[in-house]
């Protein structure tokens, strides 16, 4: 993919150290949103391209203008809404939907910057779907979604290969969807198959009742032995690649500041706050930090809103809230944090 990911990754670091002095709508623009499109290869300077303020009239409201558009052949391939990068995006695709059922764009994008939802008309022809088929957050870059996004690179663009695309995308995300909840609240209908495979008696209700913390409890197992699985291949490929020394290589004796490891439990626990999160808000929001003393979990990657600090290296652990009393509170296993959801929920609410 040429170099477009480390385009990608170099803007998401930039904005990283500039987005908390971004205070408007049009700030946002020209300091993100504009680069942003400048990276997919786009000439937003050219206005056989790139249009600022396109007319898109509905009905007999005249004079409606979206932010962008991006033209093909000169005809308007995707809208671009563009919001205040303090702005949720909640409640503002209402526009881009009017926009787009008056336009012959196949896609239409919702933005503040830093979250970018796109939309299509995968359900019913010539109406933008009310959910969008795939959504980038510039704080969290994953690498599949790179690859999507490159099928949005002007040199790459082609119609429909994106709708192929869009469809997959789109109900892939709506199994993932699934699978949360279900990892939340296991429905009765999901133990009953379960237990299909490995009870031979009635699956009564009782029964099903009785298995549903079982059930919950070996699908966190499994999770948690698949990170750690993860991690213990990654340390492993890691010491490989560690030169030998040899008798010709004299031992060189250096003097190094101590940093922190960040551990396995450390990551364990970073991944289950973020997911404990989810639902307060966005995961690409959520960083950590490493120290010596104890393990970090930020918002917006901002040493002041720290959300709670882990202690997972000596004997005795503990999690730690940045509330009004910052107490220490003592757990025996990563596992544990998971009763501390409503803690972390109410200390990351200051912040949103």
């Amino acid at each position: 993919m040429d170099n477009f990911d480390d385009k990608i990754k170099s803007l998401s670091q930039r904005v990283v150290k500039i987005k908390d002095n971004i205070a408007t709508e049009e700030a946002t623009k020209t300091s993100i949103i504009m680069p942003f499109f400048q990276t997919l290869g786009y000439d937003v300077f050219n206005p056989e391209e790139f249009v600022p303020e396109y007319t898109a009239d509905v009905g007999i409201k005249k004079g409606e203008k979206v932010d962008y558009a991006v033209l093909k052949d000169g005809i308007p391939v995707m809208l671009i809404e563009a919001k205040s990068i303090n702005e949720k995006l909640e409640k503002h695709d209402s526009q881009l939907f009017r926009y787009f059922s008056v336009t012959k764009a196949k896609f239409g994008i919702l933005t503040n910057g830093l979250i970018y939802r796109f939309y299509s008309d995968l359900d019913e022809q010539n109406k933008m779907d009310s959910v969008p088929f795939f959504e980038f957050n510039l704080l969290d870059i994953k690498d599949h979604q790179i690859v999507e996004l490159a099928k949005f690179r002007r040199e790459n663009f082609d119609i429909d290969n994106i709708l192929n695309a869009a469809s997959e995308l789109k109900y892939t995300k709506e199994i993932v969807q699934y699978f949360q909840k279900q990892w939340e609240n296991p429905t009765d209908e999901l133990i009953s198959l379960i237990l299909s495979e490995i009870y031979p008696s009635k699956k009564t209700k009782q029964v099903i009742d009785k298995f549903n913390p079982l059930v919950k409890k070996s699908m966190k197992q499994f999770i948690n032995d698949a990170i750690n699985d993860k991690f213990k291949a990654a340390l492993a490929n890691t010491k490989e690649e560690v030169p030998q020394q040899t008798e010709e290589q004299p031992l060189i004796e250096e003097k190094t500041e101590q940093k922190p490891v960040t551990t396995e439990e450390e990551i364990e626990g970073y991944v289950t706050v973020k997911f404990l999160l989810k639902d307060a808000v966005d995961p690409g929001r959520v960083f950590y930090r490493d120290n010596l003393s104890y393990f970090n979990v930020l918002l917006d990657d901002n040493i002041r809103k720290w959300i709670c600090r882990l202690h997972l290296n000596g004997t005795n652990k503990f999690i730690q809230f940045n509330d009004d009393t910052k107490n220490m509170l003592p757990i025996n296993s990563v596992g544990d944090i998971a009763e501390y959801k409503n803690n972390l929920i109410d200390t990351v609410k200051k912040f949103v």
